[in-house]
């Protein structure tokens, strides 16, 4: 009897040892950090900036690796279907994970039950609306005015029908009581270039992919939805202090992995997130895009994904956009 408890706990304890070693061993080979826009973008930059800390800490090179499309879907995808090996991470946005799940019918992943969070890196400044600095619209003011003078006049570009972007200027559509055209982009980097170059005289799009062009006054900030005023731009309108029903529409960034990722494995993730965050360069690289470095612990990140969906859930409804 004796004899067979004992080896009872050896194979416990042989089993322990093999479920820790891929943890222990982990990272041996390159990780693909999948991204669901085109490079360039807010996401892309951050992502890249975090996975070149992570290759240095952690001794394997983590690999960037652009899948624009569908509002971020198909990277969504891709990861949700990979082994949970820890071998390919998603590196995604409040739209991929709690927004489009409301736009687009069918989505061939659970955002919630398909994944596992693995950490949070950025969050906070949100989106914004400019204008083109050769638009006579340089307050947020002059663009309402504008709009109730000429109703479905002035154009607005997006990153595409369905997207965060589209949703936010929606929703701020519906609380201004303005009518303003919309005119959806292929993805994030070509609505900002068509803001740029006047193609468009107005935009709803990512703080950080514009932030440069703000700073270089070839693009006017006319309103930010970030919860508080921006530190180096306070005297720019917070849209949810003038609105009840507008929402914040938080730049919340982070990396995921497939569902069943090993616990281990995870907090070895986690813990060299944190350290990458807490970087001088990685701060400073942060803070020119005006964004707010927020880490949270894989908990953290899959409470702020649960919050999210059900924030979006509403805010899709009140922009009446179907999908």
């Amino acid at each position: 009897m004796k004899v067979a408890f004992k080896q009872c706990l050896i194979a416990l304890a042989l089993t322990g040892l093999a479920m820790s070693a891929p943890a222990q061993d982990y990272p041996n080979k390159p990780v693909k950090v999948m991204v669901g826009y085109v490079p360039g973008g807010g996401p892309d930059f951050i992502a890249r900036i975090v996975s070149q800390k992570l290759t240095q800490i952690l001794g394997q090179p983590f690999l960037v690796e652009n899948k624009p499309g569908a509002s971020g879907t198909i990277a969504t995808t891709l990861v949700a279907r990979a082994p949970a090996d820890g071998y390919m991470l998603l590196f995604a946005d409040a739209g991929q994970l709690a927004l489009t799940p409301h736009v687009i019918k069918g989505l061939p992943f659970d955002p919630v039950k398909d994944f596992t969070p693995v950490g949070q890196v950025g969050g906070g400044a949100g989106m914004a609306i400019v204008a083109n600095a050769k638009t006579p619209i340089k307050t947020l003011q002059d663009l309402i005015r504008e709009a109730k003078a000429n109703p479905g006049k002035i154009s607005y570009a997006s990153s595409g029908i369905g997207g965060i972007h589209h949703v936010a200027m929606e929703v701020f559509k519906a609380n201004a009581g303005v009518d303003l055209l919309h005119v959806p982009y292929n993805g994030g980097r070509q609505s900002v270039k068509a803001i740029l170059t006047g193609e468009v005289p107005v935009s709803m799009t990512g703080l950080s992919a514009v932030w440069p062009s703000i700073r270089a006054g070839s693009v006017i900030l006319l309103a930010v939805t970030s919860a508080a005023r921006l530190d180096p731009r306070p005297d720019v309108p917070v849209l949810t202090d003038i609105y009840k029903d507008m929402d914040t529409f938080d730049s919340d960034t982070g990396f995921l992995g497939p569902a069943g990722l090993p616990p281990e494995m995870v907090a070895k993730l986690s813990k060299a997130i944190k350290q990458a965050t807490e970087s001088p360069d990685f701060v400073a690289s942060i803070k020119k895009l005006g964004q707010s470095i927020l880490f949270s612990t894989p908990e953290g990140f899959g409470e702020t994904i649960h919050r999210n969906l059900k924030r979006y859930e509403q805010l899709v409804r009140m922009a009446n956009i179907q999908g």
